[in-house]
């Protein structure tokens, strides 16, 4: 028998776990004996035992692995083929299974059904709050043999281990760009699709990632995290503070123009809307805070 196939996903990829019979191929109804692969191989392993016509009715005809179930042999077929029958409404992407369409939809609705029992903070996926609950423990069992940083978890490390080899595995079908993350280049997409899936709940206004949402929100709610540790005036973006900052150490800055050109030179490739939000931001909170 052929070792089992692993499919690693990285959690910018959103992990999640599949339960059985959540296709829609699949029903509690289904009788086994009414269902074949849709493969067939020629030279699979034969078996006289009933127990091997057992096993070898829910086996890959790719790789010979035995699933457990007809559901699951479905499941695992499409790693093979690639297909991917559950798509999203809101912005077209695809899914191989229904449970990783669900909690995609999350990124949508804002849902976040999991909360950390010491801080409160709520998680779309289990497996994120499995993550977070490491930044109380202090838990980074995972170091970088090349600058010694140290990561929660093994995903983590391998995207920053791209760092040092420079590999960026995901490429953009319309201009070969290229990119260390999935959701990177999911986000680079739409500046091509033109696809805006973030709505603000108060104005409509659309945008396209969940960032600039959130730093838009902050206009209608007046929050502004960020402080500083002279004067306590606080900014909704950490850029805003550090144009403030400069004030203190002395730094050149007469007037609100060079800041605006400071944040275009350090655009490098963002998408216009992106940069254009982000300028406004700053000069909202310089204008408030630096020059009152």
């Amino acid at each position: 028998m052929c070792p089992e196939i692993t499919v690693c996903v990285k959690p910018e990829d959103q992990p999640k776990e599949e339960t059985e019979g959540d296709t829609e191929h699949s029903s509690d109804n289904d009788k086994d004996e009414d269902w074949s692969a849709p493969f067939s191989r020629s030279g699979a392993p034969n078996s006289g035992t009933a127990e091997g016509a057992k096993r070898k009715k829910h086996q890959c005809t790719f790789c010979t692995k035995i699933c457990g179930s007809k559901q699951d042999l479905e499941k695992h077929i499409r790693v093979h083929t690639g297909e991917k029958p559950f798509s999203c409404s809101v912005c077209k992407r695809t899914f191989s299974v229904r449970s990783s369409l669900t909690v995609h939809m999350r990124t949508h609705t804002g849902e976040k059904p999991y909360s950390c029992s010491l801080c409160e903070k709520t998680f779309a996926q289990n497996g994120n709050l499995a993550v977070h609950m490491k930044t109380h423990t202090g838990d980074k069992s995972f170091s970088c043999s090349s600058c010694d940083k140290t990561f929660a978890v093994k995903s983590q490390l391998s995207v920053h281990m791209r760092a040092h080899t420079g590999d960026r595995p995901y490429s953009c079908s319309a201009c070969k760009k290229t990119f260390t993350t999935r959701s990177h280049l999911a986000e680079h997409v739409r500046t091509h699709t033109g696809a805006k899936p973030y709505t603000c709940d108060i104005c409509k206004k659309e945008f396209t990632n969940s960032s600039s949402l959130k730093y838009h929100n902050r206009i209608h709610t007046g929050e502004k995290p960020y402080s500083c540790s002279v004067c306590q005036k606080s900014f909704a973006q950490k850029s805003g503070l550090g144009v403030h900052m400069r004030t203190h150490t002395g730094s050149n800055l007469t007037a609100v123009p060079s800041a605006r050109k400071c944040l275009v030179r350090r655009k490098s490739g963002r998408a216009r809307e992106e940069t254009q939000r982000r300028e406004t931001l700053l000069l909202l909170d310089v204008r408030q805070n630096v020059f009152e």
